[in-house]
C-alpha cells in the first residue's frame, strides 16, 4: 500500500476531531471546554507558568489565553497576583476549587481516552506512541 492510499494524516485528523468531540461532551457537565481543561491540566503540571507559556503549551494565541484566563479567574479556578514579583509575567496557579474541578474532569477525560484505546493491545499502544512521537519529531524539523 502506498502512502497516498493510507492517508495517515487524514486518520490522525479524524481521530483528533473525534477525541475533541468526545472530550467536549465529557467536560460539558463540568462547564469546561477542552481548551479550559488543557489550561487547568498544564497549570497542575507547571504551577506559576506565565500566560504566554500557557498559550504555547495549549496551542492557543496569547490573546485567546488571556481571555480564557479571565474566565477561569472569574470562576475562582485560577489565581494570579495583582502585579508580578519580577519582570512582566503574571504567574498563574490553580486554586483549591480549580484543583477539585480538574480532578473530577480528569476522571472523565481518562474514560474517553480509555475508550479510544480500548481496541489496542499493549504492544499496539507502544507502537502507536512511538510512531506518533516520530511523526511529531519529523514535522518539527
Amino acid at each position: 500500500m502506498s502512502n497516498s492510499e493510507v492517508q495517515v494524516g487524514y486518520l490522525v485528523k479524524q481521530a483528533q476531531s473525534l477525541l475533541r468531540l468526545r472530550m467536549e461532551s465529557a467536560l460539558r457537565p463540568h462547564s469546561l471546554t477542552v481548551s479550559q481543561y488543557s489550561c487547568l491540566h498544564r497549570l497542575r503540571r507547571e504551577p506559576g507558568i506565565s500566560a504566554a507559556g500557557l498559550a504555547r503549551a495549549t496551542f492557543m494565541t496569547r490573546q485567546s489565553m488571556n481571555s480564557m484566563l479571565q474566565q477561569l479567574l472569574d470562576r475562582g479556578l485560577v489565581e494570579r497576583p495583582a502585579r508580578p514579583d519580577s519582570g512582566r509575567a503574571l504567574p498563574t496557579a490553580l486554586t483549591a476549587a480549580g484543583t477539585d474541578l480538574l480532578s473530577a474532569a480528569q476522571a472523565e477525560v481518562d474514560r474517553v481516552e480509555e475508550s479510544m484505546l480500548s481496541g489496542l493491545s499493549q504492544s499496539d499502544l507502544i507502537a502507536l506512541t512511538r510512531g506518533l512521537n516520530a511523526c511529531v519529531k519529523a514535522l518539527e524539523g
